[in-house]
């Protein structure tokens, strides 16, 4: 029996594979050179799938999502007929608008969260048409609300995002047609996970976007939520530090307040001369240490997420996660044990070991696999190539569905 259904499965991949083969051949993509061009997409797929699932599959179901995706955008003005408790959403402009000025320091870890709406709504995926759109995005930022002085509570932006989401399914019928299945919200604020409390449907059925992207922790549901890396902005590296000319084997700086697993290695390895841990500031600039390690930790603290990953990348360092349950970017497009190293929490201990057990070869692959993924991790204010923002849009091209009741 047991030999009977894996050539039953065999048999179905088999005809999954050359009926999309077949489908693509009456289907020709119509990504015209200089569109491709431009997106940055014209370079040719890798000789192997390096550190991908599988390049081929992907690239192929990237392109048709560039022609055919389309997300429709709610209007901020859906306010006619609010409850006399609920707030006047066109008093709060800037919670549903891009930020004026997202490449500001001071936004941190929440990067990630206005340049997705930024690119998104100078992207072409944006519809004026709803009848067309595959998603709605509900554009509210909960870092805005998190800043404004009139909500600022964690309580006050689960009532407002409630009202607003009511408002929603009140003057649109789309919300009402999928239950919300079909709408996404976007945010990297630890307070968002409390955001979508206070409404059932919003909470239950709408894609969440979020860098916090934890399989065991409540209000996340991996395979309907989508994880988004979390990226700071850094000055563009255009040449990289080669492995040769790294002359640490580990870098991690950070608070250990918040972390029993951080504590763990300043109390292992806080001495150790081949590893620089930082309890804090580093003695040195924060960048400097990603530039001449040959591996950087990426270490939960009070969320699994930190930007320390893409940093790592973004440096040339071979990222070391340490942060159980963590259901990392992209993971159904990139292979991350290609380009990465994943520890589980409870083998801090064999941390030296690990890394020193890594021979020259295999870590020369993995730095080649690194190079390659660098610009998955990557903002930019118009979208380009296989950036973060292509990359996240095709991971929410993936929940699309052509099944929708009737308005």
């Amino acid at each position: 029996m047991p030999n009977l259904k894996r050539r039953l499965l065999l048999a179905a991949m088999l005809a999954l594979a050359v009926s999309s083969a077949s489908w693509l051949s009456i289907f020709p993509l119509h990504l015209s050179k200089q569109n491709s061009h431009n997106l940055g997409l014209s370079a040719p797929p890798p000789p192997d799938s390096g550190p991908y699932h599988d390049w081929d599959l992907f690239a192929a179901d990237f392109r048709e999502m560039l022609q055919s995706f389309k997300i429709y955008v709610y209007p901020t003005n859906s306010n006619n007929s609010d409850p006399p408790s609920s707030p006047s959403f066109a008093s709060f402009p800037a919670v549903f608008l891009p930020h004026p000025n997202p490449f500001d320091p001071k936004l941190g870890n929440y990067f990630s969260e206005h340049m997705f709406k930024l690119s998104l709504l100078s992207s072409s995926f944006v519809t004026n048409d709803p009848q067309n759109a595959h998603l709605f995005f509900l554009p509210f930022s909960v870092n805005v609300l998190r800043n404004d002085p009139r909500v600022h509570s964690e309580s006050s932006i689960a009532e407002f995002v409630a009202h607003y989401t009511a408002a929603v399914g009140r003057d649109f019928k789309f919300w009402n047609a999928s239950s919300g299945a079909d709408h996404f919200y976007a945010c990297c604020h630890s307070v968002c996970r409390e955001a979508a409390a206070q409404h059932a449907g919003l909470r239950n059925n709408a894609i969440q976007l979020t860098c916090s992207s934890s399989y065991f922790q409540r209000l996340y549901v991996t395979h309907k939520d989508v994880a988004l890396p979390q990226v700071w902005p850094r000055p563009p590296q255009q040449s990289l530090n080669p492995p040769q000319s790294r002359d640490k084997l580990v870098y991690f700086s950070g608070r250990i307040q918040n972390s029993d697993i951080r504590q763990q290695l300043i109390d292992l390895w806080g001495n150790d001369t081949r590893m620089d841990i930082f309890p804090g500031n580093p003695s040195y600039p924060y960048e400097e240490g990603f530039r001449r390690s040959k591996f950087c930790l990426h270490v939960r603290g009070y969320e699994v997420n930190t930007a320390r990953v893409s940093d790592a990348i973004h440096y040339g360092c071979i990222p070391v996660i340490i942060s159980n349950h963590y259901e990392l970017p992209f993971a159904n497009v990139l292979d991350w044990t290609k380009f990465s190293v994943i520890v589980n929490s409870g083998e801090v201990s064999l941390l030296k070991k690990t890394l020193l057990s890594i021979t020259r070869q295999s870590y020369a692959t993995l730095y080649r696999n690194l190079i390659k993924v660098r610009r998955h991790f990557v903002w930019h204010e118009t979208p380009k190539g296989y950036d973060s923002f292509h990359m996240t849009a095709y991971q929410l091209w993936l929940k699309r569905s052509s099944l929708r009741l009737s308005a």
